[in-house]
């Protein structure tokens, strides 16, 4: 026995408390979307099987939809619209989205926006 606690070899994303549409990395974390342009009303959820969904009111078109899904994660996250930076998915629905800052502090938000949002 090493005397290190059992998740220490455990990549920090497979932990069990993080919801399955979150990854934690070192300087912040990911998150996987799926994003519903020209929606009636601004709305981010989470799916019956836990994925995340953004709606957003704005077109797919010249980044809007993209703007408005970056506003809409920090406005319910309150984050920063500069810590958050779509790396992957631009022109798709399905997205992967990077969000800067301190894991834990992340995780915490995102955990007491679920709380209060089911």
């Amino acid at each position: 026995m090493s005397g290190r606690p059992w998740f220490a070899d455990v990549p920090l994303s497979s932990l069990p408390t993080d919801p399955v549409f979150l990854r934690r990395l070192s300087g912040g974390v990911t998150i996987q979307l799926r994003v519903q342009p020209r929606a009636r009303r601004s709305v981010l959820e989470r799916t019956a099987d836990g994925a995340l969904k953004a709606a957003v009111t704005a077109a797919p078109e010249d980044g809007k939809a993209n703007a408005a899904v970056v506003a809409l994660l920090a406005a319910a996250w309150r984050v920063p619209k500069s810590t958050i930076e779509i790396v992957r998915g631009g022109t798709a629905r399905e997205k992967t989205l990077s969000v800067a800052g301190e894991p834990d502090a992340l995780v915490g938000r995102i955990a007491e926006w679920m709380d209060k949002n089911g």
